[in-house]
């Protein structure tokens, strides 16, 4: 079955903004473990507009589930993950002024680069995952560099998806393909939702783990955070 790895930035966006440590999101992400969240998932950036880094330090001393520390790979975040050593670290090509992942690597033109940071990564015992649009191209890419799994950037599926899911799910179940036929993991997140997350769950079963923040936490506000995170196993029971 799919696992649900709980993103946990929109908390911490919260408590920055009033100041101080409400919400808690150390306790937080006991939570939502203890509520049934199989993996944390955080994204510090530069600015240190949500997690901060050294959240991530005090998360690493209490999670027990999959801790999974997604990030531009610039000499910052390496740093981070040498001294927490996360189950995976997933890499993603933002910039430090985007407000959130917005593309997937192209993993043709930065290569050298890529396969270089996949090196180090693994050579420290940690998991790399590379955020890729869904093109089977990027995707073996990605697999030559050496990269354990590749992350599929759902935005597009969550748009169309209520046009035309079928359509919306097509290139996923391609790049999902490629994945599985190169030998690698998949893990899939943007905008996965109560109502888009079963389909996808359904039509891509290989699928180790999706990443959910926002709508998560939106979905919280109302339901509670352990009724969602139940809600959201629920989805990917299929």
């Amino acid at each position: 079955m799919t696992r649900l790895s709980v993103n946990i930035n929109k908390f911490a966006t919260l408590r920055n903004a009033r100041g101080g440590n409400n919400p808690d999101v150390v306790k937080t992400a006991l939570d939502c473990e203890r509520f049934g969240a199989q993996g944390i998932t955080v994204h510090p950036r530069p600015d240190e507009r949500h997690i901060r880094y050294n959240d991530v330090i005090e998360l690493k001393k209490v999670i027990s589930t999959e801790f999974n520390i997604e990030g531009y790979p610039d000499d910052r975040y390496m740093e981070l993950v040498q001294k927490t050593k996360p189950a995976q670290a997933t890499l993603v090509p933002d910039g430090p002024h985007v407000l959130t992942s917005n593309a997937g690597w192209d993993t043709v033109s930065h290569y050298s680069f890529l396969q270089e940071i996949v090196t180090e990564l693994k050579n420290q015992g940690v998991r790399a995952s590379i955020f890729v649009d869904p093109d089977p191209k990027m995707v073996e890419m990605a697999a030559k560099m050496g990269a354990d799994r590749v992350e599929l950037y759902t935005e597009s599926y969550a748009t169309a998806y209520l046009a035309d899911k079928e359509k919306a799910i097509a290139p996923f179940k391609e790049a999902a393909k490629a994945a599985h036929e190169a030998g690698i993991g998949i893990n899939a997140g943007h905008d996965l939702d109560l109502d888009n997350l079963a389909y996808l769950a359904k039509e891509i079963s290989e699928i180790d783990e999706v990443s959910i923040g926002h709508a998560l936490v939106c979905d919280a506000i109302y339901l509670g955070l352990e009724n969602t995170i139940q809600m959201y196993l629920k989805q990917l029971q299929v």
